[in-house]
């Protein structure tokens, strides 16, 4: 019989649960949405909680009702082919490719590159950027308890300073938020352009690679069957999910504030410093770049040693944990040199395949008790997404590329023929037709049966 949780237990997990997946990189998103979004800050800020809060929740849910033991087994549910690809690129997205880059261009955008002349920030990001990485993977190669310091010190500081910081740009604003008017996207689609834009955090894929932990957690104080699991879950997320969702509000909010004094930032990062320093001056400023940058160096020690781990288990013949770890970690000191707006401009066609895929097993996988997790049914939704969700990697290609790979013989029928194309979710559509087509399969195979 599972055992009823205290008070304490719960604010144990929630505390793991936001350490999970609260980062300082995931700070610089909503500032830079809300620069953009103006007065029309309120509809972004739902659809970036939408897929940057409420999509992580799911996903821990979904690996607790399916009783998967990490994500490969999670994959499975379409194929053990499917699950190595779909396992590598996830892996790949929230480690060297994207994820552990942006940590050093986090800390060096608000820490560093406000303090330097336009002349020098190639070599200073590169100087950085290495001294960064050579810490990281010396704690990677050596588990220390800087980790527990950092996480149960810095971090605490972190947060603090970042509540002093808001509530006081809150209370004396820059100016309106209905002073600034939406731009590009969030003009006519504020709530769908946030949407995608908590693509960003990279937190859902991250949901389905780290959920385990706290899976783990939940069964280590007692509790045992996949309801009373899931059950836990979104209890104990709820006050991360609140926190969350309360800390990209106010950001977002500060972010449109601070439009009318700065214009609209590079990058998230600037307009984070630009806001500390404009209620604090240098100091402020120097302050939240070391605070950020200790947050991101914890990250990106994390996010090493765990990808080099899952990469160690998925080929066992292959590198060593130590040359896993050395790779990448100099693969992610060569992304970080391209600097944080390229980095992320960079990420966007990646996710915009990686989210559909990511979405669509967590949804099905939630919903699996209905149709027994027949793969029937995993395997008619994931093919169309996965098709449609490549034509959104296509179109979100730099135009450069596109002319090269000559994708508007695959764009232009697919703008006419795909719902919501435009908007960047075509998936939809065939993921709901694939899922009629999965469940008439699985029903008709068992009346066959």
């Amino acid at each position: 019989m599972d055992r009823k949780l205290t008070a304490r237990e719960y604010v144990f997990l929630s505390s793991m649960l936001f350490g999970l997946f609260f980062g300082a990189g995931n700070l610089i998103f909503p500032v830079h949405m809300g620069q953009q979004a103006g007065a029309a800050v309120w509809p972004a800020v739902a659809g970036f909680c939408l897929t940057g809060v409420g999509l992580p929740l799911l996903g821990i849910a979904a690996m607790g009702i399916s009783r998967s033991d990490g994500m490969f087994e999670l994959g499975c549910l379409v194929g053990k082919k499917y699950s190595y690809f779909f396992t590598c690129l996830l892996y790949l997205t929230i480690g060297p490719l994207f994820a552990i880059p942006r940590t050093a261009t986090v800390s060096f955008s608000v820490g560093l590159l406000p303090l330097l002349p336009q002349e020098h920030a190639k070599l200073a990001l590169c100087v950085f950027s290495a001294l960064f990485f050579l810490v990281v993977l010396y704690f990677s190669l050596r588990p220390s308890g800087i980790l527990t310091w950092v996480g149960k010190i810095l971090n605490p500081l972190f947060l603090l300073f970042l509540g002093i910081l808001t509530v006081t740009a809150l209370l004396r604003p820059m100016s309106a938020v209905s002073a600034s008017e939406p731009v590009n996207a969030y003009a006519g689609m504020s709530f769908f352009q946030g949407f995608l834009d908590g693509y960003n955090t990279v937190d859902a894929p991250a949901a389905l690679a780290f959920g385990i932990v706290l899976i783990s957690a939940i069964r280590e104080l007692g509790v045992r069957s996949p309801k009373a699991v899931s059950a836990v879950t979104v209890k104990a997320g709820v006050f991360s999910s609140l926190l969350m969702a309360g800390i990209y509000c106010m950001l977002a909010v500060v972010g449109a504030q601070s439009r009318a004094v700065y214009g609209i930032c590079a990058d998230g990062g600037e307009g984070l410093y630009r806001i500390g320093t404009h209620y604090f001056g240098t100091f402020g400023g120097v302050l939240l770049g070391i605070t950020v940058t200790f947050a991101c160096l914890k990250t990106a020690i994390g996010l090493i040693t765990s990808c080099a781990s899952t990469f160690v288990e998925l080929f066992p013949k292959s590198l060593s944990y130590k040359a896993y770890t050395v790779v990448f970690c100099l693969f992610s000191f060569c992304v970080a040199n391209f600097g944080l707006s390229r980095i992320i401009q960079l990420s966007v066609p990646v996710l915009m395949f990686l989210y559909p895929l990511t979405i669509t097993l967590i949804l099905l996988s939630l919903a699996g008790g209905w149709f027994g997790y027949d793969r029937r049914v995993f395997v008619a939704v994931t093919a169309p997404t996965a098709l449609a969700a490549a034509l959104d990697f296509l179109d979100n290609l730099p135009k450069s590329a596109q002319a090269f790979l000559h994708a508007d013989a695959l764009l232009a029928p697919a703008g006419r023929l795909l719902p919501f194309f435009s908007i960047g979710m075509g998936w939809v559509v065939p993921a709901c037709l694939g899922l009629a087509v999965g469940l008439v399969w699985h029903f008709a195979a068992k009346q066959r049966a």
